[in-house]
């Protein structure tokens, strides 16, 4: 069997992600790695052959299948552009780019090159949430009139806490939208198969001066510094989000990088006219499905229960497959699913950049906002 080329750019606590996961698939070499600091000594440390320091060259060299793109926000259209100009299939984290124009211009030249691009919303890929995608399409909770929900963290309370995403520069209008917000807006479009249509939104930002630590300090790092310098924030910590669905549902969420002892705190309630679903990320293999009339069901992974579901996960009933095993089926139904796929595509991209937008034009605003407008 053919092993298909793959490069990475970017090799930071996501890009080592990507490389593990795809290790774990077997027919895919990442055969290069490339970033702008101490990019020789990482690809030792990955056991990968080829280092660059310049993208295009990479590119250029490697003769690649797929480029995944795994770098501040204001270099996704440009790195993915000149890739998908050489015909290499696109992989990006999300948010898709900097801004919507740059998105809605990938989007429209992945349709004319015909490439395989996607955008790595991997929450989509728990076998949990593609469970409850699977019995929401089916009717069994009937027509859905609400859901809530919300996505915290703690990784940036205190004034000491820096990252890029901080800086508008590189991330773009919106910070904690852009980062996790757009993970649990794509995840419940995703399962309910409704489209948010018009959003109210709440942003504070809680430290509009942080410290920067001087010298090189990894992502979720918890080592302090000895020098910092000041920095203006010009992006939010906490939003709140209120939203109306396509068929006319309802719904809000809580987005916040500062609500202490919650690492990485996902939840969904999806309420229908006949029975609600409930998710957590806390408890990512159980579902639970409630009932009016019946006691309310706890659904764990099963191959059973979820039969129709065998090819997104890998491991039987009562082994538990999390964040990284989320990465890998999202890879697996990326590289091997050519016509029907679970996976975001640029499209799904585009589409969390508007709403992106949207959000941020409501805050700023104070005023509801049409998606679609």
């Amino acid at each position: 069997m053919k092993k298909i080329r793959t490069g990475v750019i970017g090799t930071g606590f996501v890009g080592v992600a990507h490389i593990e996961a795809l290790r774990r698939l077997g027919n895919i070499e990442v055969v290069a790695v490339c970033d702008t600091y101490n990019v020789v000594k990482k690809a030792e440390e990955l056991f990968v052959e080829f280092a660059y320091e310049d993208y295009k060259l990479m590119i250029d060299e490697q003769n690649l299948d797929y480029v995944h793109i795994c770098t501040p926000n204001n270099t996704h259209y440009n790195m993915a552009k000149y890739a998908m100009e050489r015909n290499v299939n696109i992989v990006l984290e999300k948010p898709m780019t900097f801004n919507s124009d740059e998105a809605k211009e990938l989007y429209e030249l992945s349709k004319k090159m015909k490439l395989t691009c996607a955008v790595n919303y991997h929450n989509r890929l728990y076998p949990a949430c593609a469970y409850i995608k699977e019995i929401i399409s089916e009717n069994k909770l009937g027509e859905i009139i609400s859901i809530n929900g919300m996505y915290v963290q703690d990784w940036l309370l205190y004034k000491t806490d820096y990252s890029w995403r901080l800086n508008s520069d590189e991330s773009g209008s919106t910070r904690t939208v852009a980062d996790i917000g757009s993970h649990w807006v794509d995840l419940i479009e995703y399962m309910s198969g409704l489209e948010v249509v018009s959003v109210l939104a709440e942003f504070k930002t809680v430290h509009p001066i942080r410290k920067k630590a001087l010298g090189d300090v990894l992502t979720f790092s918890t080592v302090e510094a000895e020098k910092y310098e000041n920095i203006n924030i010009d992006t939010e910590d906490i939003v709140s989000l209120m939203f109306r669905l396509s068929n006319g549902a309802i719904g809000n969420a809580m987005f916040s990088q500062m609500v202490a002892g919650k690492k990485n705190k996902i939840e969904v309630l999806i309420s229908g006219s006949e029975a609600s679903v409930e998710w957590s990320l806390d408890k990512h293999s159980d579902v639970i499905v409630g009932h009016r009339n019946k006691p309310s069901e706890l659904i764990t992974k099963d191959n059973l229960m979820m039969k129709n579901l065998n090819n997104m996960f890998d491991y039987p009933a009562g082994h538990t497959e999390g964040y990284p095993d989320a990465f890998k089926q999202v890879f697996k139904d990326i590289y091997n699913n050519k016509n029907k796929h679970s996976y975001a595509s640029f499209y799904d991209g585009y589409r969390q950049m508007i709403i992106n937008e949207k959000i941020y034009e409501s805050a700023k605003l104070k005023s509801w906002r049409n998606i679609n407008d």
